[in-house]
């Protein structure tokens, strides 16, 4: 039968169809979040840091030269402190990294100018005056109010003089390394718990074998020694990536009781490691990648901790991710042994996705440490003599110091997918919690870089009358904050969602990272 409608009209009906479907295609994503159920705790320290003696972490970073004309503590950078006490970081690793395993303790206690100089073989050959040491190192902790992770020194060192750092700095008793520490002006003892039993012992750490390893932790840790009021966690040098016999054999030969972690190493690398690709100059195909990339540390956990399963049912020894992030090419015109890169909304995404794992298996991540904190890889901090920015990493921290110590909550839904050609991933992720006082805490990402994605929450058991927002997004993936042009990426208040009933409905934009706090 002939259509008797005008062609006018049969094409708004079709427009009207159209956004109609397009509407529902928005509305589709279903989110529940059972609100009275949460059981495990989501431990601050998965939100931890690392700093080590490479490049300008340290010295130029932290520790500036005396002339500088920025506020400093003795050489301490406070816009530096400053910025990392809005966030919250639960605790620091140093000295490395690689550093660790060829560095002395004594060589940074003392007079300064007594200190010896000493070359850096790992990073660059550089010459470490040692004026940044235990002692500064401590302060700039206390200046943080964050806690201590140290590295100690097994590939170069003994098991005598880790015993004796650490005799050093938590012994409040009568003794000559006690009397030392006191003598360098610090009368009580500092009591630092976090030890890391050497570092990528598989690689810079010594080119050792899991079953020579993990005798020689046995060794190491067996004097590392508890002093009253201090009892040590001790963290095993754990996998590289994928590399699950490690695992298998360190669970296997190492007693449950004598450590509180085992490590695992993943870097987000998008190239290959000889080249790495840059960290602002690429399309679309690497920032798929990339997330990717970051996805994949998810199955690794998987994998380790299934592992870790069968030794320790009860989960009593933590999964330390004590170094991860993306590493790319180093700026050109610096130092490549340095490791300066920019930071950029990628990044940003990157750090979001993966807090959002390891939230998620907070029964056995109980640790992760960001690599690194200022001037190094995904730093949180970039510095230029006076100048001093925060990447849109470091937002991504801000947005997510909610978590730490809530209680996680379970969430049921399926994301929708981002594809680039013929591969996809999910495009959303999230972590939601409560804290202390009953907040309810919902960071959402989507990493799709061009469509929006609207969820309906039901939030079970929970009658919210107050939200507030905010928002880490850009036009582009690989915009980034310049000493020019500081802010270009930074948090924003957030508006795009409503309340309806119990439900919460959210339309996040591309590239996008979203923090909700709902309270009664």
């Amino acid at each position: 039968m002939k259509n008797s409608k005008p062609l006018s009209s049969r094409l708004n009906l079709l427009l009207f169809a159209f956004a109609m479907t397009a509407t529902v295609s928005f509305a589709q994503t279903k989110m529940s979040v059972k609100t009275t159920e949460g059981k495990t705790t989501i431990d601050k320290h998965i939100f931890g840091h690392f700093s080590e003696h490479l490049g300008r972490c340290i010295y130029g970073g932290f520790w500036v030269d005396p002339a500088l004309n920025v506020p400093k503590q003795d050489r301490i950078r406070m816009d530096v402190v400053d910025a990392l006490k809005k966030i919250k970081i639960p605790n620091l690793r140093w000295p490395g990294g690689c550093f660790a395993d060829e560095y002395h303790w004594r060589d940074g206690i003392g007079p300064r100018e007594q200190r010896p100089a000493r070359i850096n073989t790992s990073w660059g050959m550089g010459t470490e005056d040692n004026s940044f040491g235990t002692h500064e190192f401590l302060e700039l902790c206390s200046m943080l109010g964050t806690e201590p992770y140290i590295a100690g020194n097994v590939g170069s060192g003994t098991p005598q003089e880790m015993a004796n750092w650490i005799e050093y700095l938590n012994y409040d008793g009568d003794s000559e390394l006690a009397k030392l520490r006191k003598q360098n002006g610090h009368e009580k003892p500092f009591k630092v718990s976090f030890w890391g039993v050497g570092n990528e012992t598989w690689g810079c750490g010594g080119e050792m074998t899991p079953e020579y390893y993990s005798d020689l932790y046995k060794r190491y840790a067996t004097f590392c020694k508890n002093y009253p009021g201090t009892t040590l966690k001790k963290i095993v040098s754990g996998a590289n990536s994928d590399d699950y016999n490690w695992m298998e054999v360190s669970m296997k030969n190492i007693p449950i009781w004598q450590m509180w972690g085992i490590s695992m190493h993943y870097y987000t690398v998008v190239g290959s490691w000889q080249k790495k690709g840059s960290a602002t100059a690429f399309g679309e195909d690497e920032y798929f990648k990339g997330i990717q990339k970051a996805l994949h540390i998810e199955e690794l956990i998987d994998k380790h901790s299934a592992i870790m399963d069968k030794y320790d049912p009860e989960k009593k020894v933590a999964l330390a991710v004590d170094e991860w992030g993306i590493w790319t090419d180093a700026e050109p015109g610096t130092n490549g042994s340095f490791l300066y890169q920019q930071n950029s909304m990628r990044d940003a995404l990157i750090a979001a996705v993966s807090l959002n794992i390891f939230t998620k298996h907070s029964d056995r991540i109980r640790m992760a440490n960001l690599a690194q904190t200022v001037n190094v890889l995904q730093a949180l901090i970039l510095t230029d003599k006076e100048k001093m920015l925060l990447t849109p990493t470091y937002h991504v921290f801000d947005l997510y110091k909610v978590h730490q110590d809530a209680k996680l909550l379970p969430v049921q839904f399926e994301s929708p997918a981002y594809s680039f050609g013929k591969e996809s991933v999910p495009a959303v992720s999230t972590t939601v919690s409560k804290d202390a006082n009953g907040t309810i805490n919902i960071t959402l990402t989507n990493v799709d870089a061009t469509k929006k994605q609207t969820l309906q929450t039901v939030l079970e058991g929970f009658d919210w009358k107050k939200a507030e927002a905010q928002i880490l997004t850009s036009t582009k993936y690989n915009d980034y904050n310049t000493f020019d042009q500081p802010n270009k990426v930074k948090l924003n208040k957030f508006t795009d969602f409503k309340k309806d009933g119990n439900q919460l409905s959210v339309t996040l934009p591309p590239l996008s990272i979203v923090s909700i706090q709902l309270t009664k």
